[in-house]
C-alpha cells in the first residue's frame, strides 16, 4: 500500500516528499513530519505514517513527540533573546547571574562555556536517578556545587542533559520565571508554535510515543568507565522509554524533553535564519542572529568523540560535518534522529521529527538525504 503523505509541499521539492514517503514505506520510519521555511515562508509542511508500530493510528497534523536534544536549540533562543535585550552577556561569568555557581572553582566559567558544552560539567559526580531529573532545584544545586571535570573553555564535551539546567537556571535568575515559561511566553507564543518544555496535561492526548532503538540506552562507552564520555552518558541518564511517562513529559528538562513537530521547530528557528525576524515577529536583531555563526570553540568533543565547531549553542557547518553548501549554517539534532538546520545564507530553516529512533545523537541518514535533496532543488 502506497504511503499517504499529508500536508503541503512546493512542487519544486517533490523529490524531498518522495524521500520522506520512502522512509516510511521501507520501514526506516513509522511516523514523521518534515518542514522547510525559506524567507520566513513555509514551503514544506508534511507528515505521514503512524503513531503505533501496528500501523493503525495515523500521524496527525497536530501530533507532537519528544524531540530530545533538538530541545536545546530552544534554550539557545531564550538566551539569544535575553542577550539582545541587554539582560545577558555571553562573555560574562555565569556566577554574575547565579552567585552559588562560583563554588568549587567555577567563578570564571563564562556564559558561552555553558552554551557550547565547554563548562566542564557534562555529567554529574553525585549519582542521580531518572526521576531526580524532574526536581529542578536538586539538579541545579548539585551542578552549582560540583567542580569542573576539565579547565572550562579549553575543550568541549557534550553536556547531554546538564546543559539545559545550566542555561535554564541563568534564564530563571534573570527573568524570575522558569525557562519553559519564558520560552512559551516570549518565543513560542508570539510565533504561534506548538512546542513545549514541560507539556501540560491538556496536550497529552496528542503525544506520540517514541520507539527506541535496541534497549533504549546509550552504548559504546562501557570499555572505559572513567572516561569523560562514559561519565557523561551514564550520570545523569534516562532510558528512552521514560519519555512515555507522565513525570518526564511534565518536567522541564530543557536539554531533552521538548515536545513538538517539524512545522513548529522550523517556524521557531525561522527568525534566526532571516536576520532575527519571521512570521511577523521581531525576535532579535540581525547582529544577534549573525553572532550565532561566529566560532567560539572547536576540536574533538570529549564526549561525542568527533570534531565539532560551536558558535553560540549551535554546531557550525564545516568540512567535517558538511550539511550545507553555505558557510553560515548551524544545526543540532536529537537522540534518535530529530534534526534542525538553519542556513542564514539561503535564509532557510528545516526540521525533521520522527517517532522511530535510530542509534546516535546527532541525526542520521534520513534527515541528511532529505536536506541534501532540498539544496539540490533550491533556486
Amino acid at each position: 500500500m502506497a504511503v499517504v503523505v499529508e500536508g503541503y509541499c512546493d512542487e519544486k521539492f517533490a523529490s524531498v516528499r518522495e524521500l520522506f514517503a520512502s522512509n516510511i514505506e521501507e520501514d526506516r520510519d513509522v511516523g514523521a513530519s518534515l518542514a522547510l521555511t525559506i524567507d520566513g515562508e513555509m514551503v514544506i509542511d508534511i507528515w505521514g505514517g503512524h503513531l503505533d508500530e501496528g500501523r493503525t493510528q495515523p500521524w496527525q497534523q497536530d501530533t507532537i513527540v519528544n524531540v530530545y536534544s533538538t530541545t536545546k536549540t530552544m534554550s539557545f533562543l531564550c538566551a539569544l533573546v535575553l542577550a539582545d535585550r541587554g539582560q545577558l552577556n555571553f562573555d560574562a561569568n555565569v556566577a554574575d547571574y547565579w552567585p552559588e555557581f562560583a563554588a568549587a572553582g567555577k567563578e570564571n566559567v563564562k556564559v558561552w562555556h555553558i552554551m557550547d558544552h565547554a563548562a566542564g560539567l557534562s555529567g554529574m559526580d553525585v549519582a542521580v536517578t531518572p526521576e531526580d531529573l524532574y526536581d529542578w532545584e536538586k539538579i541545579v544545586n548539585l551542578l552549582a556545587e560540583q567542580a569542573p571535570w576539565w579547565e572550562p573553555g579549553t575543550a568541549t564535551a557534550y553536556h547531554a542533559l546538564t546543559q539545559g539546567y545550566l542555561i535554564g537556571e541563568v534564564v530563571r535568575r534573570i527573568t524570575g520565571v522558569s525557562i519553559g515559561t519564558f520560552f512559551q511566553n516570549e518565543i513560542a507564543g508570539p510565533l504561534a508554535a506548538d512546542f513545549y518544555i514541560g507539556v501540560p496535561e491538556s496536550e497529552f492526548a496528542r503525544i506520540g510515543n517514541l520507539f527506541p532503538a535496541g534497549d533504549g540506552r546509550l552504548h559504546g562507552t562501557e570499555d572505559d568507565p572513567d572516561s569523560i564520555a562514559s561519565r557523561t552518558f551514564s550520570n545523569p541518564f534516562s532510558p528512552a522509554l521514560y519519555s512515555h511517562t507522565e513525570g518526564w513529559r511534565k518536567a522541564e528538562i530543557p536539554a531533552a524533553n521538548g515536545h513538538s513537530n517539524a512545522r513548529s521547530v522550523a517556524r521557531l528557528q525561522a527568525p534566526l535564519a532571516c536576520g532575527g525576524s519571521a512570521f511577523g515577529v521581531d525576535l532579535f536583531s540581525r547582529a544577534t542572529a549573525e553572532s550565532v555563526m561566529q566560532e567560539r570553540i572547536s576540536g574533538l568533543d570529549l564526549a561525542l568523540g568527533v570534531p565539532i565547531a560551536f558558535g553560540l549553542g549551535f554546531a557550525l557547518n564545516s568540512e567535517v560535518v558538511p550539511l550545507s553548501p553555505n558557510k553560515n549554517t548551524c544545526f543540532w539534532g536529537g537522540w534518535g534522529g530529530s534534526r534542525v538546520l538553519i542556513d542564514q545564507d539561503a535564509r532557510l530553516s528545516v526540521s525533521f521529527i520522527m517517532n522511530k529512533m535510530f542509534e546516535g545523537l546527532l541525526g542520521d541518514v534520513r534527515s541528511y538525504r532529505m536536506v541534501q535533496a532540498m539544496y539540490e532543488n533550491l533556486d
